[in-house]
């Protein structure tokens, strides 16, 4: 391709500026929905658990393991804050 038509195809920034010539920033939008709320806990306790497999959830609950959300599981008797120790405990039971 010769250099003049490379010279034509430059990309445009991604970002928009003012008439300053300051890049404007994208303000982020909080979505306040219950269900949102709700994603949000279940993926906190999920990293707190040490993000187990579906394999993990199975040694520790049963098969209905991965099926069960975190209220359930902590009725069920162990929840996030211990799962790594339950973990542990059901792995060395099954050797």
């Amino acid at each position: 391709m010769p250099r003049s038509k490379k010279a034509t195809l430059k990309r445009k920034t991604a970002d928009k500026r003012t008439k300053t010539g300051k890049a404007t920033k994208a303000q982020p939008q909080e979505k306040s929905t219950s269900a949102g709320k709700s994603r949000a806990e279940g993926i906190r306790l999920f990293t707190l658990a040490g993000r187990p497999s579906k394999e993990d959830f199975v040694k520790v609950y049963g098969t209905a393991g991965p099926k069960m959300t975190w209220k359930q599981r902590a009725e069920a008797g162990v929840p996030a804050e211990k799962f790594q120790a339950a973990l542990s405990s059901a792995t060395r039971q099954a050797k």
